[in-house]
């Protein structure tokens, strides 16, 4: 069962970037919106969509609110594309962890100075 749900979430996360990018017309999601993961449920009735957008924490947050407001017509397009008797419930959420992985990033280059700068006073 976990495959059929892998394969379904892929196959939803490729017909969603090509509706998103070639068909939705809301200026608040552009081509910088991009669909990092999709998290199915077991029964396939619900999808956790996560969507980063490069730009800032504004910019991620109206792409968000303009991809939940066209759902519907996303699901519709989903519909025509897939033989299944129904297409999840979408909800579209932010992808945090580009952001936690650049604060990750920062706090060990940080250690990693403090690091080289005591060692640098030892030597003195």
């Amino acid at each position: 069962m976990k495959n059929r749900t892998g394969r379904m979430a892929e196959e939803l996360r490729k017909e969603m970037m090509e509706i998103i990018q070639n068909h939705l017309k809301d200026p608040r999601v552009d081509g910088l919106v991009s669909i990092t993961e999709v998290d199915l449920s077991r029964d396939l009735g619900y999808a956790k969509v996560y969507v980063s957008k490069y730009g800032s924490s504004w910019a991620q947050n109206e792409a968000i609110k303009g991809l939940n407001d066209s759902k519907g017509f996303i699901r519709t397009e989903l519909s025509k594309r897939f033989k299944t008797r129904t297409v999840p419930e979408l909800n579209f959420l932010a992808d945090e962890s580009l952001q936690y992985g650049a604060k990750i990033e920062a706090i060990l280059q940080e250690i990693n100075d403090k690091a080289k700068d005591d060692e640098g006073g030892k030597n003195e």
